[in-house]
């Protein structure tokens, strides 16, 4: 039994949801799918699927032993990509995780140019603000920020730092005046992370000089969504913070307006990820480099100018 080819064909049955049209997909008939997988059930000595005249589906083990399978297949694509030729054309699916801010700022500025630069790989973009592990959920690159915690066997790039800046929309502003100091935001309407415990009351402000003060703050609204913060403050409802990232687009149309341009609350790093383990495909390198290309200075914050 060709063990790999069996595997390959199991993964094809469950995509495409019966034997027949994996036969079809691979071109093969049907009897030679069944036989694939009796085969691979007779050696695992395990039922992988339960099938009727109607339906069919994972067994316990059978859905475990899938995500090896994927994760095997992926591995040697890759492998055979690499060994095949070293200048071939990036193609293929190219798995990406952002963290939502940054993917919905960033990354929906940058994807066009890759992809018009990489006509044969199709993007599948994952923005989630959940961190995930890359390995286990079959993601060939990631983006993460501050405090997200990867694998310390995993790759990582810094792409910039990002500070964390106070804003708010003119016309709240204009009504109700822009703090000149940090302890005057405390009279201010603030719009506040629920998912923050540590921001909850107080907003540490840091001064020119580093120093940190702890600012009492007055909560108008509090989502644990950034983007909802980002359209109230827009729609003059208060003061909120956010990562220089998310507020670029905002900011550069006016929408809203940085306060205190001489404070801010800390820095987060933006961070490229990707597997150390794994060989590198040509999909994976070619948006490595496009990506190394789009933030030449890692160790500044690219986006407080826009």
């Amino acid at each position: 039994m060709d063990r790999l080819q069996s595997m390959r064909v199991f993964a094809k049955v469950v995509e495409q949801g019966g034997f027949a049209r994996a036969g079809q997909a691979m071109d093969m008939s049907n009897a030679v799918v069944t036989r694939h997988v009796a085969d691979l059930e007779s050696h695992l000595r395990t039922r992988l699927l339960n099938r009727t005249t109607r339906r069919l589906s994972l067994t316990e083990t059978g859905q475990a032993y899938l995500e090896r399978v994927k994760q095997i297949l992926h591995e040697i694509d890759d492998a055979e990509a690499i060994a095949s030729s070293q200048s071939q054309k990036p193609a293929g699916t190219l798995r990406i995780y952002s963290v939502l801010g940054f993917g919905k700022q960033q990354l929906a500025e940058i994807l066009p140019a890759y992809a018009k630069k990489n006509p044969d790989v199709v993007l599948d973009v994952t923005l989630s603000d959940q961190t995930v592990d890359l390995v286990q959920e079959g993601f060939d690159i990631g983006i993460f920020i501050g405090l997200q915690k990867f694998d310390v066997s995993m790759i990582a790039r810094q792409l910039g730092i990002a500070e964390v800046l106070m804003c708010a929309s003119p016309k709240y502003i204009k009504r109700h005046g822009a703090p000149q100091t940090p302890e005057d935001v405390s009279e201010h309407a603030c719009l506040n992370f629920s998912n923050v415990e540590l921001l909850r009351h107080h907003w540490p402000v840091v001064g020119p000089e580093n120093t940190v003060i702890n600012i009492p703050i007055a909560s108008k609204m509090l989502s644990n969504n950034g983007d909802l913060l980002r359209y109230c403050a827009a729609a003059d409802m208060g003061i909120i913070i956010s990562p220089s990232f998310s507020l670029s687009d905002d900011l550069k149309s006016r929408r809203l307006v940085r306060l205190l341009p001489d404070h801010h609350l800390g820095q987060m790093s933006v961070t490229m990820v990707y597997p150390s383990r794994r060989l590198l495909s040509a999909k994976v390198r070619s948006f490595i480099d496009f990506m190394t290309a789009q933030f030449p200075q890692p160790e500044i914050d690219p986006w407080l100018g826009t």
